[in-house]
């Protein structure tokens, strides 16, 4: 039998680490400068 309360915190703390990785993608992409830079990198691919 699994331990719930134990298996119910690790899914919450990988939730929230989840979250905490959009927020922080999404803080990077309000910057112009980060988004520019992005692309310029993506064209180079090319």
């Amino acid at each position: 039998m699994q331990n719930r309360p134990a298996l119910r915190a690790h899914k919450l703390m990988a939730y929230a680490i989840a979250l905490a990785a959009l927020l922080a993608v999404f803080a990077l992409y309000t910057r112009p400068d980060f988004l520019v830079t992005l692309a310029d990198q993506v064209w180079a691919c090319f």
